[in-house]
């Protein structure tokens, strides 16, 4: 059952599963994709009696801003704001927060902006202290990232604005080794992308995170917090698949100098970009070791 709380912008739509569970652990989504891509590792987490709350962001599925004056930002700090706001708005205490994608830069900006609002911070995908667009990429990553420079071009956002199942099945086709997805898995994820904020959260969160786009006065601060990258004392786990087409392996490995507390990157074999499509249950067992580790 679909529920919505109201935070200061935005009126979030979220699912909270098991609401009396041992352990409380929110679920943030990454692009292209929405909160459906929970539903596997949900019910493993269900089984070991996790409270699951599995969040659309925002410009996604049901997912509205307040306000028509708020600015359509996909800033990576607004991401983590957003995140900080729905804790607050559902009065949690400190969390597990696992994210993938732009969900794995949320979880972390939230950490970032608010040391200690998590338990343990988890990022699947995305290696930390990857926000800086000054940031080296190898040409290997340049190329994987011609869908981010394509958006950058008006060709780009006429895909994004008017072409968008188009443009984001041909990124699913070619992340993931094939046939880890059917055409329905994919039409109830783009159902997501139909929010009518879409395409403007998209097309300025790749603009500005390249600076090919100002950012907007209201996350000024939050992104001096996070720029550079803040040192991490949380418990901080990351995954990444090892045919991972979009953001290669190497981009998150040799980031342990961030961290004052535990840290451990874990690469699983044979999966690319959506492990917790590709196998949900690797990826569930994954993260079950690293939190019951003392």
């Amino acid at each position: 059952m679909l529920k919505k709380v109201t935070t200061p912008i935005l009126e979030i739509e979220y699912a909270d599963f098991n609401p009396e569970g041992d352990r409380t652990i929110v679920l943030m989504h990454g692009w292209p994709d929405s909160p459906v891509t929970w539903r596997a590792v949900t019910q493993h987490l269900l089984a070991a009696n996790f409270r699951v709350i599995t969040p659309a962001l925002r410009g996604f599925a049901g997912t509205r801003f307040l306000s028509p004056e708020t600015p359509r930002s996909g800033q990576l700090s607004a991401l983590g704001r957003d995140l900080l706001d729905l804790i607050d708005a559902l009065g949690l205490d400190k969390p597990i927060l696992l994210g993938h994608d732009w969900g794995a830069r949320s979880v972390a900006n939230a950490c970032g902006l608010r040391p200690g609002v998590a338990s343990h911070l988890m990022m699947i995908s995305v290696g930390y202290g990857t926000n800086n667009p000054k940031q080296t990429l190898s040409y290997q990553q340049v190329r994987n990232f011609w869908y981010q420079w394509f958006m950058a071009t008006e060709r780009g956002a006429q895909a994004v604005q008017n072409d968008r199942l188009a443009f984001t099945r041909m990124l699913w086709d070619t992340w993931s080794p094939p046939h880890w997805f059917t055409e329905d898995d994919f039409l109830e994820t783009a159902s997501a992308f139909e929010n009518p904020d879409w395409a403007d959260v998209v097309l300025h969160s790749y603009r500005h995170r390249w600076g090919n786009a100002p950012g907007y006065a209201e996350y000024e601060a939050d992104d001096a917090l996070l720029n550079p990258a803040p040192m991490m004392d949380t418990p901080t786990l990351v995954i990444h698949g090892g045919s991972d087409f979009c953001t290669h392996p190497d981009t998150s490995a040799g980031k342990e100098s961030f961290f004052r507390g535990r840290y451990e990157r874990v690469v699983l074999n044979g999966v690319g970009h959506f492990p917790q499509r590709e196998n949900p249950y690797l990826l569930f067992e994954t993260i079950i070791h690293f939190l019951d580790q003392k």
